[in-house]
């Protein structure tokens, strides 16, 4: 046993912390907010990585590189195993009908992927497929539709 795989026996709960309820409490006084200072009032609000005036970490270290996440665009994922179990043989699985069945948020493209087995013949229509999925697909006798953004 070390020391990461401790859990607590199941079933317990830990005790709320009560501050404020007088000296006896062990969190009386300054209510576990330390003596002075910003933070030991009421009403702050500190932002996130706020250190009281030092320059925060975040802005302390240097920034390089490209960052994709200004470019990316929301997709969601459909596996084919997903597909087999929703439709039947011979269907066409436009964009709109997997929308309908709530795989895909609004505004999202559809990207499917090779998870699971396919054994119908489904016309699928989708933003992107993987190298798996299109192989499952056409092997099962059905076509594959790519559409535009």
């Amino acid at each position: 046993m070390r020391l990461d795989e401790l859990k607590p026996a199941p079933g317990s709960n830990h005790r709320r912390k009560i501050v404020g309820r007088g000296i006896g409490s062990g969190h009386g006084a300054q209510s576990t907010r330390g003596m002075k200072g910003q933070r030991s009032r009421s009403g702050f609000s500190g932002m996130t990585g706020f250190e009281g005036g030092q320059i925060p970490l975040i802005r302390r270290i240097p920034k390089r590189g490209f960052r994709h996440s200004r470019f990316r665009e929301p997709q969601s994922i459909v596996n084919v195993g997903d597909l087999e179990k929703r439709f039947e043989n011979k269907s066409h699985v436009t964009f709109e009908v997997i929308q309908g069945l709530r795989l895909v948020g609004r505004g999202e493209r559809l990207k499917v992927l090779g998870g699971g087995e396919l054994t119908k013949a489904l016309t699928v229509q989708a933003h992107a497929f993987s190298a798996a999925a299109k192989e499952k697909i056409e092997k099962s006798g059905g076509q594959i539709e790519v559409l535009k953004k």
